[in-house]
């Protein structure tokens, strides 16, 4: 299928591992201009160096919780494209995790910064330039956890929740210029966030890596009926479809890449 988004410019956050990298790599093969921001320089130049195989990638160093690097990241990209067409938003931590009652205003805060207002600053960054084009496509990595939340994890659930809703927002406030904003909910992706939650595991259980996955599926997301963890590649196709010419009636939706993994409709 032709996405029809050749030498349109993209900017992936996350995008040196996981779900943005994968993005980045299906987006650059479609003819895409991509800028790949993250905050670990020497990550960043690794990625780019795999993802240039498939065409041209930029690489900003940015961290997306100080608003003046998020100002530094925008001006160096329209330095070098002039616009902006395409941001995926896939920055994002797991965040503060543990009982409710003993979470401080500090772990919740780190989490906020990082899964929520980054993800604001990035899209107040970015739209300007669509609307002045007409052109737009913004699509916000969210989570299963936004819509069947977790005890352990309710800082990163109500973070994701927020980010929905921003979505559902910008989709209302910018569709008119031509700029259509969705989001995409995975769930349990091999990444590597979720490589850090399942070593964790490995040792406080005393198991393998792969017990420690299986383990967790049964324990924790018995609704995944695939049985696995999902692959960044199978996120990275529903992303690429919502920023392609192909997507030109979605706006204001939200696609689970879950595996099964939300029970309700």
């Amino acid at each position: 299928m032709d996405l029809g988004i050749k030498a349109k410019v993209a900017v992936i956050t996350g995008g040196d591992s996981g779900i943005g990298k994968a993005t980045a790599k299906l987006l650059a093969h479609e003819g895409v201009k991509v800028t790949i921001v993250d905050k670990t320089s020497e990550n960043l130049e690794l990625a780019a160096q795999e993802l240039r195989k498939f065409g041209e990638i930029f690489t900003v160093q940015a961290d997306l919780t100080k608003p003046e690097e998020v100002e530094s990241a925008k001006k160096q990209i329209l330095k070098r494209f002039g616009t902006v067409d395409i941001l995926v938003h896939a920055a994002g931590i797991t965040g503060a995790t543990g009982d409710f009652l003993e979470l401080s205003d500090e772990e919740w805060y780190k989490t906020i910064e990082v899964d929520l207002m980054a993800t604001v600053r990035t899209c107040r960054a970015f739209i300007g330039a669509m609307r002045k084009s007409g052109w737009g496509r913004v699509v916000l990595i969210s989570s299963e956890d936004a819509l069947q939340p977790y005890p352990e994890e309710i800082p990163y659930c109500a973070c994701k929740a927020a980010v929905l809703n921003l979505a559902k927002n910008l989709s209302k406030a910018y569709a008119k210029d031509g700029v259509l904003v969705n989001a995409v909910s995975p769930a349990y992706i091999a990444t590597s966030m979720t490589d850090a939650m399942m070593e964790k595991r490995s040792k406080e259980l005393g198991v393998s890596f792969d017990e420690a996955i299986d383990s967790f599926l049964d324990e924790h997301r018995p609704h995944i009926e695939l049985k696995r963890r999902g692959k960044p590649e199978e996120v990275a196709a529903v992303i690429a479809f919502l920023c392609s010419e192909q997507s030109s009636f979605v706006v204001g939706s939200n696609y689970r890449v879950d595996g099964g993994s939300v029970a309700s409709l």
